[in-house]
Order: C-alpha cells, then structure tokens, then sequence
C-alpha cells in the first residue's frame, strides 16, 4: 500500500513535467509576493508613524504659534484695558447722595456765577443769568451765566460760606451790585430739605440804566429720570415750577418779589440739547413785547418745545427759565421746597422769605464770623477788620468754588492707539479758578485741602475720598478731571487727553502729613480712622506708580516723563507733568535725566507713607528706608549739588546756547510777489549755537533748585542750606518785595518766552503755592537751634509780610486774588479769580503750618 503510494506519486511529476514547472515558478511568486507584502505590512507600521510625528509636530508648532499670537494680542488687549480700568478694592466714597444730607444740596456750580445743584450723578440744577437791556449784543453778548474772564466784572466772590449750609456773594457788575445768597433748611424733609435763594441788585451809579432782566432757570441732565413744568395761577401769582425727580422726589420752585417794582415777566419752557447750550437756547428763543403803554422790552415766548428745531413727538421740557425785568433796588426770593413724604391734605411747612430769611441768614453769617476766629485767630494775632474781612473772603471763594462733577475722562496708554474713556465717576473738588480753571487739577488740589482741612476735616476726608475712588489698577490718576459736558466745554481739545506715562506732583501727600500733624487727634474721632484704613492700599498704589514709573536710569533719581523730545518750537520743551510747565529743563529731554523737584516729592511720601503706616499698625520699615535713603544728604548732594555753583539742580543733556530764530521764508522775488497779499510767516524755530552736553542744569537758578528746602529735607546745619538761604535772598537772583520770583534774574531763560506765542509763566512770575512752601519751610528752620535759624527767622518774617501785604494790595487795587502776581511791580497775573492755592495766604497769616 505504502509503495504503490510512493510508485503513483513518481510518476505523476515525470508524467507532467512541464506543467509542474509553471505552477512551481506561480507559487515562488506567490510566496515572493506574500513575503513581500508581509515585509511591506512589517514595515508600514514604522514608515507612518515617522509621517504622523512629523505631522503632529507642525500642528504642535502651529497651534503654539497661534497660541502665542493670541496670546500676545490678548496680553495687548490687557494692557489697553489697565488705563480705565478701576482700582480693585473697596470704595472710598461709602456715603454718597442723600447718605449725607447736610451736603446734599450746594452751590456745586463753580463755573456760573451763581447755581445750586445736588451731589446726585445726573442732578437737576439751577442758576442764574442776567443782563441788562440796553447791553444785550448779538450771539447773547452781555448775558452773565458762566464765570468769564471775557465779562469783565469788576469784582465777584463770595464774603462768606461754610462749605455746607450757606453762602453770601458780592457781585460788581456796574452799574449794579448784585448780591446772591442761599441758606439750606434741610430739618423734617427727605431728600435733602429745602432753601431758599436771593437775589439784590442796587445801582452803585445811580447814572445809567435803571433796569435789570433777571433769569433763573431749572434745567435736567440729559440722564435725570425726572420732569419739570411752568405753572402760574391764578391762587399762585408768582410764578414757579414744579418737578419730579430721583433724588428729590416731588418739589416746587416760587418766585416772591421782596422789594422793587417788576416791570416785566416772561419764561421759556423748552428742549435744550445740553446744560452746555443753555444760554445759546435762551438767547435763541428772546422776543420783543410791548405793555398797554408801549412800552417795550426783550422776553420769552413761554411753551416752545422742539428737539432740533422740530416739535416733538414727546413734548416734555427740560429746561425752563423764568425772566423778571425789574425796576432797580430790587430784591428776589427764590425758594426750593421739597414736597415729598406728607400726606394729602397736610401742611407742608415752607422754606423762609423776606425777613424770616433776612433773620436766618444773618443768624448763619455770625456763627460763620465767630468759627472763623475761633480756627485761625487773627484777631488775637493783631490783623485789622479789614485784613480779617479779606481772609474771610479768600477761605470762603474756596469753600463756594467747590464742585461736584460726574461724567468721564478721555485716556490713553502706550497701548492703545486712540483714547479711551475712563470709567463714569463723581468727583467732589475744590477749583482753581471759576472763571479759567473750572474743574479738578490734582496737584492743585492737595494745596487747596491744607487750608479746607484747617476749617472742615471732613470735607476735605470726602474730597480725598472721591478723587482716590479715581485711581485705576495700575496705581494712576489722571492729572487734570474733565467731567460732565459743560467742564468739557471749557477746555481746549489739545489738552483733554490724559496719559497714563505722565504724573502730577504728589501733593494729597502734603495734604496727608498735615492731618497726621496738625489734627491728629481729630481724626480718632467720627470713624475717620476707618476713612484712612481704606484709603491705605490706594494711596500705597499711588506711591508705587510713582516710584516705579518716574524712577530714573541711576538709582535714587527720578524724571518727569511727557517731555516732548523732537519739537523744535519749544525753546525748552515743557514739562506739563511736573506742575511747573514752562520751568527751564534739560535743553534735550532724554531718559537720563534727573529731576530735583520729583526726587523730593518722592522722598516726601514715603516719609508720609511711614507716618500713615505706624498710625495703621501696618509695615512702615520699607517706607522709612526709602525716606531716609532719599533725604541722605550726602546722596543728593552726589546727585544734585553742582560742584562749581554748588546750586542743587537738574542734571541731563543741556546746553543754554539755544533761542528762536525765524526760517527764511522765501526767495527776494517771491516775497515782492506776494507783496500785496496777505502772507503768514513761518513760525520761529529753535536754533541751537552748540552741542549739548551731560550736566548740572545750574544756570536755572529758581524754584526746583529750592526744593530740598521746601520740602524741609536738608540737615538743619548743612552749610548748602546756608548758602540757599542767601542765593533765595538775593534781589538779582529771587528775592522780590512781593515774594520769591520763580526763576533767578541771572537765568538764561527768564522771561523769556518758550515759543513766540507762549509768554513766560514759570520764569520770573510770584506764586503763592511755592512762597507759601517757603514759607513753612524757613518758619521750621528757625525752630531749630544751630547755624542757620537766626538767618531763616528773619528771612521768614520779610516773605511772609511781603506776600501777605502785596496779595492784600493787589485784591483791594483789582477785587481779585490772582495766579500768579509781577515780580517787578507785584501786580496780578494770570487768571482770575484764582482762589486756589492762592488761598493760603489765609495760613500765611495764621501762622498754620
């Protein structure tokens, strides 16, 4: 069986032999190709994972790009978003509105001359215009309604006020003397209570015009939830409106005639298109009328409401203004009575007139007299009625130019390409100047709080409270505070734009160290602690913007930033951030620069923030080093002393061969063919005679060279101190018989103008804010014995009778304090009325420092 098997199989090959070898040679094939594609399945694995890793890392590569990218992008979008956006902690305005009743209502109007409004955001408010027939001009020429230099009053300002409750103005507009008043009722009434307003006019001539048009309007932010309405009946004669809104609630307006004849009445019920637009409103809508004898005159059409000029379909007024053409001496009551809270049918007690109000406010004049000789004593120091009635008058335009304002700021950073709004806020702040300087200026304002904290701690306490609540989270606050639409009315465009890069003297740290001095036990009382508990972390932001912002190349130095390094118009490029402008700088502005003035300011602070600290329980030793490195003598003399004047200076790229000079403007033949036509030269250039170099900026002697003095951080018996006090006491270089000139007579630049349409502000003129520094600063040198107080004493006691003689002079020659006052002839300059800074004559006098 085997072999036959075996025999079969034999045969069958040699039988088919040919066949045989094909299917063998399809078998090799097909095992070369079934091996081939096992290699090919053995090798496939590795070959794709190599491509998916490839491919893995270029997506990896992509998406960390585009994450990178995106991130990049979203850190920009951060850093745009830091400028406006707020200080994450808790407010320092806890109280606000009718949280505070006593300062609800105020005449929180400094721009007019005469307005009441409430601390609400979108508050309704009042004021007054006026005129007089015979000078009404085209455009409203000759209405009185904001403050303006342009009107050119004789004299106005407020003889009395008390930050809360009343105030009296004295108004010289000739032929007329016009006095305002208001004295606030806010017992048993919500929404703040009730006041009443007047109005006198007399004719101090008795040779011109014999009549009067007084307007006294009502008017609503364009966000008041509220309506208003004229009424006149006849069971109410006098004319009035009545309104509601959030806020106050239900209220009426009456208008009593208290003594004089009325001659005429009329009144507008209307849509303006802004408290900016008033009286372009009010002018636009005037008439002729004629009485049953003919006799002619200018009022107002009653019930025109348009929006545009077109009826609305909604015809709900927001500004009413009543007109009263009087025969003058003429007296008008004004009364603001709350109706809110009382039941139908009750009796609404109303706010006094004639000689109930006479009465009250000459009862608020009194107290006022006797609280004002009981906190600066000048009457016991020896100063006549008549310096005492000026002081009265200074303290008090500060208290009555205080403003409550809401809106926001335009800002920009480095990273945003356009400005940005800041956040919407209330800020409840003194002014400069009513007529100028509108609105919140920081570093002026820390000048203004140490005379309002001599009279009321807790307003400046809410003062401070409301301008901090404007720190943002990078520890900034913009310089100058343009809110609402009619602040923003006043300001030229170029300079609404507030930079995060750019500070402002610190001065709330002025402002700070005398509450912890001078009124230390004051604020252990009424919570006020609590007040400085929250304001620890925003003002210890303020002071670390500072130090790392400002902070210059070598350690120790510090520099204004803003300084425009590539005009060529400026003969010295400002320095707008520093507070002192025009003052002459570093020719070149560069990064190295050092800046006197700033170092001091800083050193100053973080004394402030040392003493705020230890009165909190909180760390005080970093702040304590850093003020005892900056006011190491030895340090700032390295930094600051000029070896060859030994004057304590600025230090950067300067030289003082510069000077405006005019381009060529055109060609001999150019110019006789334009002979006849009108040709604008090209403005002057600055032409600079030699290179610059790294140095002391010596030969500006003036005020940032007195600043370790006036900042009372030189050693008491430094011999540079000595030569300081003699330098400022030279009549070539500061000394005048009006005070100290802000810049030395020897300087290069003084008086000299920076462009050919800029004059000289900070280069020779007198101002108080410094003198006043100065001041204090000799009254502390001569307390304390060594080789310079007999010097400082006798040099303290001639500033301070030359200032105070010459700003008394000079407001009774023009009915003004001034900006800043001649250093030839002491006679005022700038702005006015500017009772800002200017105001602390009133503690030049006391003797309160």
């Amino acid at each position: 069986m085997a072999r036959n098997t075996g025999s079969s199989s034999g045969s069958t090959p040699a039988a088919s032999s040919s066949g045989s070898s094909a299917a063998a040679a399809a078998a090799a094939a097909a095992a070369a190709a079934a091996a081939s594609n096992a290699k090919q399945k053995q090798r496939s694995p590795r070959f794709s994972l190599s491509s998916n890793l490839i491919l893995d890392k270029w997506k990896t590569m992509i998406g960390c790009v585009c994450l990178a990218i995106a991130s990049y992008f979203g850190y920009l979008g951060y850093l745009e978003t830091r400028v406006n956006t707020p200080f994450d902690h808790q407010k320092m305005v806890v109280h606000a509105g009718l949280e505070q009743p006593d300062r609800y209502w105020g005449s929180y109007r400094p721009l007019t001359y005469f307005g009441m409004k409430t601390r609400d955001p979108h508050s309704l408010v009042m004021g007054l215009m006026w005129y007089t027939p015979s000078n009404l001009g085209p455009g409203g020429q000759g209405i009185r309604h904001w403050c303006e230099q342009g009107d050119k009053l004789d004299s106005y300002g407020w003889t009395h006020h008390d930050g809360r409750s009343f105030g009296v103005q004295e108004i010289q507009d000739l032929p007329f003397e016009l006095k305002t008043s208001f004295v606030k009722y806010p017992e048993g009434k919500q929404y703040g209570g009730d006041w009443t307003a007047r109005i006198s006019v007399r004719n101090t001539t008795r040779a011109w015009d014999k009549s009067i048009s007084l307007i006294w309007y009502v008017a609503l932010d364009e966000r008041t939830n509220g309506h208003i309405k004229y009424v006149s009946d006849d069971k109410s004669p006098e004319p009035g409106v009545y309104g509601e809104a959030q806020g106050l609630g239900e209220f009426q307006v009456r208008f009593h005639a208290v003594k004089g004849k009325i001659l005429h009445k009329s009144y507008l019920s209307t849509v303006a298109p802004s408290l900016a637009k008033l009286k372009d409103t009010l002018f636009s809508h005037f008439r002729a009328f004629a009485d049953k004898r003919g006799n002619r005159f200018i009022g107002l059409p009653g019930e025109i409401v348009s929006q545009n000029g077109l009826p609305s379909s909604n015809p709900e007024p927001n500004f009413i203004a009543i007109q009263i053409t009087a025969e003058v001496d003429f007296t008008l009551d004004i009364t603001y009575q709350s109706t809110s809270g009382f039941s139908l049918g009750e009796s609404i007690p109303k706010p006094p007139t004639g000689r109930a109000y006479q009465d009250s406010l000459q009862a608020k004049i009194a107290q006022f007299e006797q609280r004002f000789e009981d906190r600066f004593q000048l009457k016991q120091k020896g100063h006549s009625p008549e310096e005492v009635r000026f002081a009265r008058n200074a303290l008090s335009n500060l208290l009555g130019g205080i403003g409550y304002f809401y809106g926001s700021s335009r800002v920009q950073s480095v990273y945003t390409k356009n400005p940005v709004p800041y956040w919407k806020a209330p800020l409840y702040t003194a002014v400069p100047s009513r007529s100028f300087f509108p609105r919140g200026f920081l570093w002026d304002e820390g000048f203004h709080g140490l005379l309002i904290s001599a009279w009321d701690i807790d307003i400046e306490l809410d003062i401070i409270c409301h301008w901090f609540d404007l720190l943002n989270v990078e520890g900034w606050i913009p310089r100058e505070q343009i809110l609402g639409v009619e602040a923003l009315a006043k300001v030229p465009e170029e300079f609404v734009t507030q930079r995060n890069s750019n500070a402002n003297p610190p001065t709330f740290f002025l402002t700070l160290k005398k509450l912890l001095t001078s009124h230390r036990a004051e604020l252990s009382q009424n919570g006020r602690l609590a007040t400085l508990e929250r304001l620890y972390p925003r003002v210890q932001a303020w002071f670390n913007w500072f130090n790392t912002t400002q902070r210059g190349e070598v350690l120790g130095t510090y520099l204004w930033r803003g300084r425009n390094a590539t005009t060529t118009r400026e003969l010295n490029p400002k320095s707008l951030s520093s507070g002192l402008d025009d003052y002459p700088r570093a020719s070149h502005p560069t990064d190295k620069e050092r800046h006197l003035d700033l170092r001091c300011w800083i050193a100053l602070a973080a004394g402030v923030m040392a003493e705020l600290s230890t009165l909190l329980g909180k760390d005080d030793a970093k702040y304590y080093e850093t003020a005892s490195y900056l006011t190491d003598n030895v340090r700032l003399n390295r930094l600051h002393l000029a070896p060859y004047s030994e004057q304590y200076a600025d230090w950067g790229l300067h030289t003082d061969q510069v000077k405006l000079k005019r381009p060529p403007s055109m060609a001999p033949q150019q110019q006789q063919r334009h002979h006849h036509q009108y040709y604008q030269l090209p403005e002057m250039q600055r032409v600079t005679g030699e290179l610059p170099t790294y140095q002391f900026v010596d030969s500006a002697f003036g005020y940032v060279s007195l600043f370790p003095l006036l900042l009372e951080q030189l050693d008491h018996d430094s011999p540079y101190l000595t030569k300081l006090l003699n330098d400022l006491r030279d009549p070539e270089q500061l000394w005048t018989n009006y005070g100290l000139r802000s810049l030395s007579k020897r300087s290069p630049l003084y008086m000299q103008r920076n462009t050919e349409h800029d004059p000289p502000y900070w280069r020779g003129p007198i101002w108080i804010n410094i003198n006043y520094l100065a001041a204090k600063a000799l009254h502390h040198y001569g307390k304390i014995d060594g080789p310079n107080a007999a010097l400082a004493r006798q040099i303290y006691a001639e500033l301070r009778d030359n200032l105070v003689g010459n700003i008394l002079r000079q407001y009774k020659r023009s009915g003004y304090l001034w900006e800043q006052y001649d250093d030839t002839s002491g006679e005022g300059k700038g702005c006015n009325p500017f009772t800002g800074w200017t105001a602390t004559v009133v503690l030049l006098m006391a003797e309160q420092f």
